[in-house]
């Protein structure tokens, strides 16, 4: 796959329908911070950090206190100029603000719950937070089978012979910054960390931007929820090639039956 020059470049590609719009306003490159920043209180003006604060992107700095709580206690969100990874974080911010915001409060609330209790390290609850906030993708279907098999892994059936009806009832919402990163020059066997959500086949009729603004709000309160079992382990694995559209190479069974991408289930 071509990597493409400038952010509008992306705009029609499937995965990252979220904030094709926003990439669409960006033809000729990656814009500078005092954009991204209007664009964030254009498209997200309600957007604060897990500590309320207003959110605003800003150059790093390393004498500052740590990413997540800096964030919590400013709202002030490290971005570099001209970084792609970055770039995509502020995205993010402004299509997933509620569950951006949900985020960052939980990795405050379990950092200080850790410090009270003379834990060292990050812990599972972190790294999940973490590798959710970087690589997550909200699957949210209107079949109650789609889950099931994708959770066992079942490609073939889910990707391959369920084609036309997952491309119906089913949409696949990128939450990680890292991972529209990762997509601009997709690698052999780039996988995400899914929450499936089974809907009511009214919300697929709904205008993008509710469906989306629906679900940030429902990812929020699940992550909130979730937090005393949560575990890397929690999500389930998703191979971002297999899904229809993302690559022409999916366009014949067999695809799907290499198993050094398409991994079945452990026992």
């Amino acid at each position: 796959m071509i990597v493409a020059a400038t952010p509008a470049d992306y705009a029609d590609r499937p995965l990252y329908a979220p904030i094709a719009p926003m990439l669409r306003r960006f033809p000729d490159g990656l814009p500078d911070l005092a954009t991204l920043q209007r664009l964030l209180e254009a498209s997200a003006p309600q957007a604060v950090s897990g500590g309320g604060r207003p959110v605003r992107f800003v150059p790093p700095d390393d004498a500052l206190p740590a990413y997540e709580a800096r964030i919590h206690a400013s709202g002030e969100v490290p971005t570099r100029a001209g970084d792609w990874h970055d770039f995509f974080n502020a995205l993010a911010w402004c299509v997933w603000p509620l569950a951006k915001s949900a985020c960052n409060a939980l990795h405050v609330r379990e950092l200080a719950a850790r410090e009270a209790a003379g834990l060292p390290g990050r812990g599972s609850r972190r790294d999940a937070l973490t590798q959710f906030d970087e690589c997550g993708i909200v699957v949210v279907t209107t079949d109650a089978e789609i889950p099931a098999l994708l959770a066992a892994h079942a490609w073939e059936a889910v990707f391959w012979q369920r084609r036309a009806a997952l491309r119906e009832t089913t949409r696949f919402l990128v939450f990680g910054h890292g991972s529209w990163d990762q997509l601009r020059q997709p690698f052999f066997g780039l996988c995400a960390k899914a929450i499936h959500r089974v809907v009511d086949p009214a919300w697929l009729r709904l205008p993008a931007a509710e469906r989306q603004t629906e679900t940030d709000a429902w990812l929020a309160a699940q992550l909130a929820a979730t937090l005393p079992t949560l575990t890397p382990r929690a999500f389930s694995p998703l191979p971002l090639l297999g899904i229809p559209g993302v690559t022409p190479d999916s366009e014949q069974a067999d695809y799907y039956r290499d198993t050094r991408q398409f991994r079945p289930r452990r026992a």
